[in-house]
């Protein structure tokens, strides 16, 4: 890690390196990449002549759990309930032990979606059935609410935050507007003009699930508005539109070779 830190000398450095799949088969693997992974890369910059002047660290908006605040601030005290919040949350506290050496923010992304997306996870795996028109798809819970941003938006924030972010501060990075599940499915066939059978696989429900994510964008919007700026919302029909178009282009694209 020190060699290839010292070859490239960042500026400024957004870590977004970890596991992010809630269901991870190896719960170790989340404490080993997402905290000791982070940690040898703090580690690397501070070893640095010239250390960044800005590292933005994504964590996540699961370090909050379950909480019947809605929609939740940055001072709602983090409960996490399953390994992947609980490593996002030490990954945190590990980090301020470097917070005197170098200049750190922390984002709390609540949830995100867009092109590219693996299909391990929920829109892109919607996305896919519905491009492909299939007939039946398998879920788990459906009675949940998530926020389901653009990563177009979320990159621009980061963008921001190494501009503008005030370190050793924490935002949540969300729009404040959750969404039902069965919204989302309701617009991909409204979309599509295709209706899918759905299925509960209960291999796929979660018993420490999170009922509801829906963060509180104020922090993040007063600092941005300080300095003149403003994120730009897309809205979730231009989200899912673009996913299906990026599927339908992935199928009619030719082989690499």
């Amino acid at each position: 890690m020190d060699r290839e830190v010292a070859e490239v000398k960042p500026e400024a450095v957004v870590h977004l390196a970890g596991i992010a799949f809630v269901a991870h088969a190896h719960d170790e693997a989340f404490y080993a990449v997402n905290v000791v992974g982070t940690t040898n890369l703090l580690g690397a910059l501070v070893r640095l002549d010239s250390p960044p002047r800005m590292v933005l660290l994504a964590s996540s908006a699961n370090v909050y759990g379950n909480t019947d605040q809605s929609p939740i601030s940055e001072h709602q005290a983090p409960a996490p309930v399953n390994h992947y919040g609980m490593s996002k949350l030490a990954m945190e506290y590990m980090a301020r032990t470097f917070m005197d050496r170098l200049n750190i923010v922390i984002t709390r992304p609540f949830n995100y979606t867009g092109p590219g997306q693996d299909v391990a996870f929920l829109i892109p795996k919607l996305a896919l059935h519905f491009a492909r028109r299939s007939p039946t798809i398998s879920l788990g819970n459906l009675h949940v609410e998530r926020e389901f941003n653009d990563v177009r938006t979320v990159c621009d924030a980061y963008l921001s935050l190494l501009v503008h972010g005030e370190p050793g501060e924490t935002y949540n990075v969300c729009s404040g507007r959750p969404y039902e599940l069965q919204h989302v499915i309701d617009s991909f066939e409204r979309l599509t003009s295709h209706e899918i059978a759905i299925s509960v696989n209960p291999e796929f429900v979660r018993a420490n699930e999170v009922h509801r994510l829906c963060g509180n964008p104020a922090k993040l919007d007063t600092l941005l508005a300080r300095h003149g700026c403003q994120l730009e919302a897309l809205p979730l029909d231009k989200t899912l539109s673009d996913m299906l178009a990026a599927v339908k282009i992935e199928r009619i694209a030719p082989p690499m070779r």
